[in-house]
Parts: C-alpha cells; structure tokens; sequence
C-alpha cells in the first residue's frame, strides 16, 4: 500500500478519553507492524475528519452514524488493547489490500 491507514479516535471533548484510546490504538498498531497515523479529536471535529476508521464509544456511535463513510468501531473499554485489536485488526487488514 503506498498510503498510511489514518486512524480517528473520538471522544466527546478530543481530550482525555480519546487520548488514552489514541495511545492504545498505536499500542496495537505497533503490535501488529501497522504503520498508521492515529488522531484523537471530538464528536464535532470526528464528523469532518476525512480518515479511513474511527474508534469511539457506544454512546458517540449514533452520532456518527450516517455522517461519515469511513467505518465505526464501537469500543467498550478503551484501555483494552485486546478489544480494540480484536475489532479493529480486521478492518486494517482490509484497508491494507
């Protein structure tokens, strides 16, 4: 692939919580030798980011839904790199084909 996957992380403000799932999407990332761009950003902000997957909670899901093309990850516990592997490594995979 001759472009990096970019990776959103949303949260309700851009600043805590998404920053702690942004850290743990690049854990994963890493993990996995995915070389990705990963921001962290708000609902506002999220909505018109153009990326190609977005992270954020269950509660942020429906209003995102329907406002953006990339594909929406719902994660439960943003600090599980488990979760967000197990959720998101399938999408990645694609996007690198």
């Amino acid at each position: 692939m001759d472009r990096r996957i970019k990776v959103l992380a949303v949260c309700g403000f851009g600043v805590g919580t998404s920053l702690m799932l942004r850290m743990s999407i690049e854990g994963v990332l890493k993990k996995n030798n995915v070389d990705a761009e990963v921001e962290n950003a708000d609902i506002m902000t999220g909505s018109s980011i153009s990326c190609d997957i977005i992270l954020t909670s269950q509660e942020l899901f429906s209003q995102l839904d329907g406002k953006v093309t990339a594909p929406i990850v719902v994660i439960n516990n943003f600090l599980s790199n488990q979760e967000i592997e197990e959720k998101m490594m399938p999408i990645v995979r694609e996007l690198e084909k």
